[in-house]
Order: C-alpha cells, then sequence, then structure tokens
C-alpha cells in the first residue's frame, strides 16, 4: 500500500490484457430465417407479357391452349405448335381439366383434339356441344371417309379431292322429283365451307382439297358402312340403337339418326348452350 504510483512504470499498465467484446447473436424468426427477403434473380421473375398479367404457363403453351380451344384440332404439320404443345401437354390438360374438358393427342395420326368431359356422378357445366350435321354435309363425310379409307390402302400419306366432286357426290343423292336445283347447290357449298372451317378438308389450292385424319375419327369404318347403308335408303328398317347412339366423345364415334344423320365431333366454344 505504500508503494508509489510513479513506481509503475507505463507499460506495465498497458499491457494488462482486456476481455474480448461480447458479440450477441442476431435474433432469428421461427423457421431459422434472418427476418429478410432474398431478392429474386431478374432472370428467374416471370414474363409478364401484359399490364397485370398474373399467367404462369409459358407463351408457347398459352398459344397452343388457344388454339385447341378456338379450333377443331391441332395438326402435326403445324411442327411449331405440335412441338409446344408436346412440351406442355400436361399442364395443358390441367388447364383443361379445370374446364370440364379433356385433351387426346393421337400421336398416330398426328392430331390432337379436345372433349366434353360427361358424367352421371357429377352434375358438370358444358362448355362444349355437339352440333348435328344435316343430310348434304353428311354424304359429304361419308365420301370423304371413303377416299380416305381407299387412299391409306393404296399406301397414300393423304388423301385429296376436288370441290366439283363434292358437289357431285352430293346432287346424286337429291330426290328425282328436286326442281330446286340452285337452292340445293348453294346448300352444297355451305357443307363444303362448313368441312373447311370445322378442320375435315384443308384447301390448298382454289376448289382443290386434301381431306384431314380427323374425317378417320369421327367415322370408324363400321360407322361409315352403317352411315352408308342408311344414306342409300334412309327409310330402311336400320339397327336403331346404331342410328340413335349419342356422340359423347370423338373417339366414340357420332351421333345417326333420320333427323340428325351425324353430329359434328368439333365442340363449339363460342355457340351459345343450353343447360
Amino acid at each position: 500500500m505504500d508503494q508509489d504510483w510513479e513506481d509503475v512504470g507505463l507499460d506495465e499498465v498497458t499491457d494488462v490484457a482486456m476481455p474480448d467484446p461480447v458479440v450477441e447473436p442476431a435474433e432469428t424468426t421461427p423457421t431459422g430465417d434472418t427476418g429478410f427477403i432474398e431478392p429474386t434473380p431478374m432472370e428467374a421473375d416471370p414474363t409478364e407479357l401484359f399490364a397485370g398479367d398474373t399467367g404462369t404457363l409459358d407463351p408457347a403453351a398459352r398459344v397452343v391452349l388457344v388454339d385447341l380451344l378456338r379450333r377443331p384440332f391441332l395438326a402435326i404439320s403445324n411442327r411449331e405448335r405440335w412441338n409446344a404443345l408436346l412440351a406442355h401437354q400436361s399442364v395443358i390438360e390441367s388447364r383443361l381439366h379445370d374446364l370440364f374438358v379433356t385433351l387426346v393427342v393421337d400421336r398416330e395420326r398426328g392430331i390432337a383434339y379436345k372433349r366434353q368431359v360427361r358424367t352421371g356422378e357429377i352434375e358438370i357445366p358444358i362448355l362444349l356441344r355437339d352440333q348435328p350435321f344435316n343430310r348434304i354435309e353428311t354424304v359429304l363425310l361419308v365420301h370423304l371417309r371413303t377416299l380416305h379409307q381407299r387412299e391409306q390402302g393404296a399406301g397414300e400419306v393423304a388423301a385429296r379431292v376436288d370441290a366439283e366432286e363434292l358437289a357431285g357426290q352430293a346432287l346424286s343423292y337429291l330426290s328425282p322429283d328436286e326442281t330446286n336445283v340452285a337452292a340445293r347447290q348453294r346448300e352444297i357449298w355451305a357443307a363444303v365451307s362448313r368441312l373447311v372451317k370445322e378442320g375435315f378438308l384443308d384447301e390448298e389450292a382454289q376448289g382443290r382439297y386434301r381431306i384431314t385424319p380427323l374425317v378417320e375419327v369421327v367415322l370408324s369404318v363400321d360407322r361409315l358402312t352403317e352411315l352408308a347403308d342408311w344414306l342409300r335408303n334412309p327409310n330402311a328398317n336400320t339397327n336403331h340403337a346404331i342410328l340413335h347412339e349419342a356422340a359423347e366423345s370423338r373417339d366414340e364415334g357420332a351421333t345417326l339418326g333420320p333427323a340428325t344423320p351425324l353430329r359434328s365431333a368439333q365442340d363449339d366454344v363460342d355457340s351459345e348452350v343450353s343447360s
């Protein structure tokens, strides 16, 4: 105690070891996060195609989805769309299922088309509906299917037909007592236009058409035979179980009967649907 402070050197004071500073750990959330959101790389942001776009589909998939809803079918001849369909098939199917619509991809024929879901288990709102063909349209469809089958048997890739041949085929089914031929011809050209619109015919040049594989989907060989027999003799006692069978899907064929000989395989989204 009697030691003079002046006897303690400066070095002795500064050499006193000091404890390391205590660093408090950062508070964490229950999930272990630091409370900050990691920034998302710009390249990982979804592409916004228009203002307020919340869609999650790839742009190519969106185009294919719209095509399938608007058109009768998608063909492999459109390679860009076909490849996009195959690349995004699962998610496109999911979107269609949300609307109670299924997707059929026929890789062998190179076509894809939609089909309305119908079931007795639950009440389903009908988005798509079958449109009946009239007699002239039915005559032309039978002729197209016959040509398609014949050319396939001959090893041809596709069958083709001229407008004049279609008109002659339809006129051959008119009653001998028919006098208003001009009106019937207008009906024939309207029928041809509808078959083009619905995808059974692809106009390659003016008055020259390629028959698409869709006609094979709508009319199986058995149904073709039955319908051809009915057209030759519509008053005959034909198999009514076949003539009145409901066509509820493309792969199940078409409805046949004297009033509505054939129902369209194309489901019309734009038409009003009666519940």
